[in-house]
């Protein structure tokens, strides 16, 4: 082979990730960003006023603690959806669908975050932040996963508690307790996940048919989907209203809180009324900023108002 032949060789070659980066991609770190995020704003809304070092040092343990342990249940359905992955465009890349890491490594990589994680909860913030974080792991890891998912079209709704858990496990890591307040946190993560989740499943259905998933636009039809999708705004319209409501907000949460859903439940009206894929990938990411941006307001309503 000649210089150049060697070169263009190389240049085909597709890339490899390192070991550390397959390891890392099946914690999912995108998704468990936003989970610690969203424990973050239980924590901070749980402590009145400005947080002193020491709650700004249990903020971070907790953090850390919670990162684990949701990497840990990211990893374990990665490892229990290996086959499903290899058959979808959007997972088939994952480590474990092409069978670079194997099934006992990724196993131990789970319990190893798993344990560690609940270890440090259990020591250093208290026991009750870390079962009912481990109840969160198994919700999700084993719950919906290994028995709602291929079982149920509802499968997101009711596995959708688990994904609405962290800013629950932040409150409980600052104060020892669960409040009202944070209950209300849980209800609006709970009721945004299933047209943040069909949004997707919509665009993405035919991945969903030949996994065998019986996701909801598989099972009852896009159209079906379209009208639940915007149904559920409305719903999550009503409960973003509640923290100001119960005072746990002012009026900066409030106007933003409005924008948001307005904007959230437009979408809904459009795609229910005149789909595309396009569409549906615009309502996706909106749905993202909509959770983002619906939390940072109540973050800074916490310490500007």
């Amino acid at each position: 082979m000649n210089p150049n032949e060697s070169s263009a060789a190389v240049a085909a070659a597709p890339y490899a990730p390192s070991k550390f980066a397959q390891f890392y991609a099946l914690t999912k770190p995108r998704v468990v960003q936003l989970i610690v995020f969203c424990a973050l704003i239980g924590m901070v809304l749980a402590v009145p006023g400005v947080p002193g070092w020491a709650d700004l040092k249990l903020a971070v343990v907790a953090c850390a603690g919670i990162w684990l342990v949701a990497g840990a249940a990211a990893a374990f359905n990665c490892l229990v959806e290996q086959q499903i992955d290899a058959k979808m465009k959007r997972t088939a890349w994952r480590a474990t669908a092409q069978g670079q890491i194997s099934n006992p490594l990724t196993l131990l990589f789970a319990a190893v975050l798993g344990g560690l994680g609940s270890l440090i909860l259990y020591v250093w913030v208290n026991p009750l932040t870390m079962w009912l974080t481990f109840a969160t792991f198994v919700g999700y890891a084993v719950v919906y996963t290994v028995i709602l998912k291929p079982l149920t079209p509802q499968n997101i709704v009711i596995g959708g508690a688990s994904g609405a858990m962290p800013p629950v496990l932040g409150w409980a890591a600052m104060t020892g307790s669960v409040s009202p307040e944070a209950l209300i946190l849980f209800l609006i993560i709970f009721l945004w996940t299933p047209p943040h989740f069909w949004a997707l499943a919509l665009y993405r259905v035919e991945d969903y048919r030949k996994s065998g998933l019986p996701m909801l636009p598989v099972t009852h039809g896009n159209e079906f989907t379209r009208l639940q999708v915007f149904l559920y705004t409305l719903v999550l319209f009503a409960a973003c209203m509640l923290p100001f409501v119960f005072k746990m907000s002012g009026w900066l949460y409030l106007v933003v809180a409005i924008g948001l859903s307005v904007g959230f439940s437009w979408y809904g009206w459009r795609l229910w009324r005149n789909y595309s894929d396009a569409l549906a990938r615009e309502t996706f990411r909106f749905s993202l900023i909509h959770l983002s941006v619906l939390f940072a307001a109540l973050l800074l309503d916490h310490y500007l108002v």
